[in-house]
């Protein structure tokens, strides 16, 4: 490679133009769950999974446009009970292991040796469980908004830390639940409420748990952000799948498990980016994977809070990709 091709790497900064998927499909990945699934960009190029955030979130058209069509096979899916994916907000046989073990069987499934990971937030805790299960399949991780789901980060969010920087959204989030249930664990409350044989109080209960989160994802308030909350079918899986994952820890054997276990990706070639002001996955978490990870790069942006489709956030997670691409050939 010549020494201005990489410069013209390192130089992009942009999404790319939206794309549509040359191939889609479902894929059964166990008696209850079968999972959607679509491929773009060049169908003999580089592979590269794209992780939805939540759990429960869900892709969408915009998340194929982090990477070079030209150079990427990019791969899209909707996890366990999300998106496209069915049963829909089903929390039956949905744990982290189960989603490590569908990421394996779809890159079976599409006949990948080994690809690029790529996930941010609940993403980034997903990549780092399975590159740490499956590091001879990941060439390479982009993760961003670092999560590691410990009990500190879940009591930022949901237990009044973040409430400090955001009181006004905080209070509608908080004000859900009566006043006799505030006193051990909101998140606990939720789950009672996301898990109701009444229909409308599930509604209810996510509505409100994904208000919260929508509200605080960007630096500067997005309105479009914001109103997804109001989406019933997207607020249920994303508050249900979120919620129980949460309530169980995540599912892991100890609060620092991912940090445990660096030493077994410590070789991979990562790139994390971090917003500076990123109130749902404060900037603690990044560091301390950076201080037992000094080997991954870690970019901090300055003017961001959390979410992928901030510009500066954006900007840097496409120079990762592009720099991998040199890396890659």
């Amino acid at each position: 490679m010549e020494p201005h091709e990489a410069e013209t790497f390192v130089n992009k900064r942009t999404l790319y133009a939206p794309i549509e998927p040359y191939s889609s499909g479902n894929l059964k990945v166990s008696d209850v769950h079968t999972l959607y699934w679509e491929q773009s960009g060049k169908p003999d190029g580089h592979p590269v999974v794209f992780l939805h955030g939540g759990p429960g979130g869900g892709t969408a058209p915009s998340n194929r446009r982090f990477f070079d069509p030209e150079f990427y096979r990019i791969v899209l899916f909707d996890q366990r009970g999300a998106g496209k994916s069915t049963p829909h907000a089903c929390l039956e046989e949905n744990t982290t292991w189960d989603l490590v073990n569908d990421i394996e069987k779809l890159r079976e499934h599409l006949k990948i040796p080994e690809w690029l990971v790529f996930g941010g937030s609940w993403r980034s805790t997903l990549a780092l469980a399975y590159s740490q299960s499956h590091p001879d399949k990941v060439t390479g991780l982009v993760l961003r908004g670092i999560f590691l789901l410990r009990k500190k980060e879940i009591d930022w969010f949901y237990e009044g830390g973040a409430a400090a920087i955001y009181p006004d959204a905080w209070e509608e989030f908080r004000d859900l639940i009566p006043e006799n249930e505030r006193g051990s664990s909101l998140v606990d409350a939720y789950h009672k409420r996301l898990n109701s044989d009444d229909l409308e109080i599930q509604y209810a209960a996510a509505r409100a748990w994904t208000k919260w989160e929508m509200m605080t994802a960007y630096l500067r308030p997005n309105l479009e952000n914001v109103q997804k909350a109001e989406d019933d079918k997207f607020s249920l899986a994303f508050a249900r799948i979120e919620n129980h994952y949460f309530v169980n820890k995540g599912f892991f054997p100890s609060d620092s498990h991912l940090l445990d276990n660096v030493d077994k990706i410590r070789h991979i070639k990562t790139t994390i980016v971090q917003g500076r002001y990123d109130v749902c996955c404060p900037m603690m978490s990044a560091w301390d994977l950076h201080k037992a990870w000094p080997e991954a790069e870690l970019k901090i942006v300055y003017d961001a809070g959390h979410s992928a489709n901030e510009p500066g956030i954006s900007a840097e997670l496409v120079v990762a990709n592009e720099k991998m691409k040199a890396l890659m050939g």
